[in-house]
């Protein structure tokens, strides 16, 4: 039992003051920080929302205003040049909805009066966004002599807002375009620049010529500059862990990568800290903003949910996103659904990531809310969920063939008729397969290379369900059992010592139902 004092949950806190003032626990990223400011002067970083990116941001103005005791036991304490503090402008886009142009820059002069005039400096005439934001960090640079540290937070926040209406987005970013731009003749009196966001626009469509931008968001050494790492659970929450299954946390939670396998995954620190305070498991930061234009997309570009968790990609496509040009595996990189798994350079010097769920809220929240997509209405998805569960809970394999049969014969002929996403050949496999993954249960997809099939691996219970799903065209055969059989999949888990059941289920695409449920079970071996 830990004897360690309890601290405070800095639940939604995004001042490093308060934090260190207000009795709160602390996870010291000054290391990262330290090597951040000492090897470039213009940095770029995307994570998900609520990863942090607020808190670092202001660490890092109180380190360039010289608040020395703020830092007192910290390890960048002793390290660094308190004699020489520096002026610091920050932005931040994350507050409010901005509709068009004329908003946004309203929003953006009054941030720039504020910073004015809370650092003295004499007004100038007003002229346009440029004039005043170049004028800005000129007298700022004259005021000390020393260059200005620069902090935008959230910069994408404005296009990301309008996504779905692609000409009020291109206007919004024509209109940051405009005070970015500034960047670049300003290198004389600036010292530091950092942008963060959730999304990586292109260079060329935001902040054109600024070609020294450095972009660590891919970069192993700050792979962890916000998240908590295993270490940081078990050292600085020890005291909140008593009580609480840790395997667990590491399930939920864990598994956010910005590199390949030799970095450190982390956990997302809204979902930690909502868990040491309600002491239980639930979707935290899923449930803390709908993703209501990713659903969108993936609704018209017929997403196949079981391919979700082994998705790759090249790390220009991850990297590249615009109004126009979005793909589905950056926008899902980007946005904290999917994360990194492994990196692979298979030739000509490009790198290919393998991508998949991070953890078990991801994943059993989105395939929660894609399922009507699918087709599975909102009224009966709970009464779904619960009789799964239940029969899972007593293995009972005929209540599972007549509960899967009558979910496929309760998809309304309507939603057949008017929905894109019906006429996919993956279709039957995703509400198969998206069916199990909400319910949270340990899933493992197979195959998802080819559309229309799943093999997938469900262990609950003490038990190993092996699914082989096909399509025919009208009848029955008993291949998907046989086909489970000849591949030899029941084989790996046999050291497990559970139960192994084979299922092969077979779907007729004429009449849009299960047509064959075959079961065959293993026991375990003596």
């Amino acid at each position: 039992m830990s004897t360690e004092p309890h601290l405070r949950l800095p639940i939604g806190i995004q001042t490093f003051s308060e934090i260190r003032e207000g009795g709160y626990y602390y996870v010291d990223k000054t290391p990262i920080i330290q090597r951040l400011v000492q090897q470039n002067k213009y940095y770029f970083l995307s994570r998900p929302r609520r990863f942090g990116k607020s808190l670092l941001l202001d660490t890092l103005r109180c380190l360039f205003e010289g608040r020395k005791a703020l830092f007192e036991g910290l390890h960048i304490h002793d390290r660094w040049d308190w004699q020489t503090p520096h002026t610091v402008i920050r932005l931040s886009f994350g507050s409010g909805v901005m509709r068009n142009r004329a908003e946004l820059d309203d929003r953006i002069r009054h941030q720039l009066r504020g910073e004015r005039e809370r650092l003295q400096l004499p007004a100038k005439p007003e002229t346009d966004i440029p004039g005043e934001f170049s004028d800005l960090l000129e007298l700022a640079h004259q005021a000390t002599g020393q260059g200005v540290v620069v902090l935008i937070d959230e910069y994408d926040k404005p296009i990301l807002d309008n996504l779905l209406e692609p000409e009020r987005a291109r206007e919004l970013r024509e209109g940051l375009k405009n005070l970015y731009s500034v960047l670049k003749d300003a290198d004389p009196y600036l010292h530091l620049v950092l942008i963060t966001g959730v999304s990586k626009f292109s260079k060329v469509s935001l902040f054109s010529g600024l070609n020294n931008l450095r972009d660590i968001t891919l970069v192993p050494e700050y792979s962890t500059i916000c998240g908590y790492t295993d270490d940081d659970i078990d050292t600085v929450f020890a005291p909140e862990l008593p009580g609480l299954d840790r395997d667990a946390i590491r399930q939920w939670y864990n598994g956010y990568r910005w590199g390949g396998q030799e970095v450190n995954s982390v956990y997302n620190p809204f979902d930690v800290l909502l868990l040491l305070q309600n002491r239980e498991f639930g979707p935290y930061w899923f449930e803390s903003a709908t993703p209501t234009f990713l659903i969108d997309l993936l609704k018209q570009r017929g997403v196949f949910t079981p391919r979700l968790d082994k998705l790759q990609a090249k790390a220009q496509l991850l990297g590249r996103f615009d109004v126009d040009d979005i793909t589905t595996e950056g926008l899902l990189f980007q946005t904290g659904y999917i994360t990194i798994k492994d990196v692979q350079e298979p030739m000509l010097g490009y790198r290919l990531y393998s991508l998949g769920f991070p953890n078990q809220e991801v994943e059993s929240s989105l395939n929660d809310l894609l399922l009507p997509v699918l087709g599975i209405g909102y009224s009966q998805l709970q009464t779904h969920q619960l009789a799964l569960l239940d029969l899972l809970q007593r293995h009972d394999l005929a209540g599972l063939e007549a509960h899967l049969k009558a979910l496929y014969a309760g998809l309304p002929h309507d939603w057949y008729r008017n929905n894109p996403i019906a006429q996919y050949e993956g279709h039957y496999a995703s509400v198969f397969y998206s069916h199990f993954a909400a319910l949270g249960v340990q899933v493992t997809v197979e195959d998802a290379s080819h559309h229309g099939k799943v093999d997938m691996t469900v262990d609950f219970g003490g038990h190993l369900y092996l699914f082989e799903f096909k399509v025919v065209e009208q009848l029955p055969g008993g291949r998907a059992l046989e086909q489970i059989k000849a591949k030899g999949y029941a084989d790996q888990y046999r050291a497990t010592g559970k139960p192994i059941h084979l299922i092969g289920v077979e779907f007729s695409s004429k009449q849009r139902q299960i047509v064959a449920f075959d079961v065959e079970t293993q026991p375990p071996p003596s």
